[in-house]
């Protein structure tokens, strides 16, 4: 029978992303709905945001880290990894919660795309006013 180790989650959410956090202690790989992190990930901007909260607690290299996350865009999604991979840190020792509440990595941003409203369209756009 193959060890098992323990695994810590988390759970991450951006706009309409989630993301679902795996985390076990490893080398610092980091994989993303089965695919290479920077593969998934294409620019170091998005890239730098998923590894915040590993850099902030000096764990870069002492997790692997699988995720699952869909829903919204590459940014959104790497907001909510980011998100996950914090709580899972949480998790894994709580003595990190102040580093990490002071960076702002455990709060949900509840930003929200605003709805259609009818007779406009969009959320705020009017139609152009005709006088005559």
């Amino acid at each position: 029978m193959a060890k098992t180790e323990k695994e810590f989650l988390g759970t991450g959410r951006r706009k309409t992303a989630v993301a679902r956090v795996r985390m076990a202690s490893g080398s610092g790989k980091i994989t993303v709905n089965n695919r290479a992190f920077e593969a998934y990930f294409p620019t170091e901007m998005l890239r730098m945001v998923v590894q915040q909260p590993l850099v902030t607690t000096d764990s870069v290299t002492k997790y692997d880290v699988r995720v699952n996350v869909e829903g919204g865009g590459p940014a959104g999604q790497a907001g909510a990894v980011r998100h996950g991979i914090a709580r899972a840190l949480l998790e894994i020792d709580t003595t990190l919660r102040p580093s990490l509440k002071a960076a702002g990595f455990l709060t949900r941003d509840p930003r929200m795309r605003e709805r259609k409203k009818y007779g406009q369209p969009g959320a705020r756009k009017r139609f152009q006013f005709s006088k005559r």
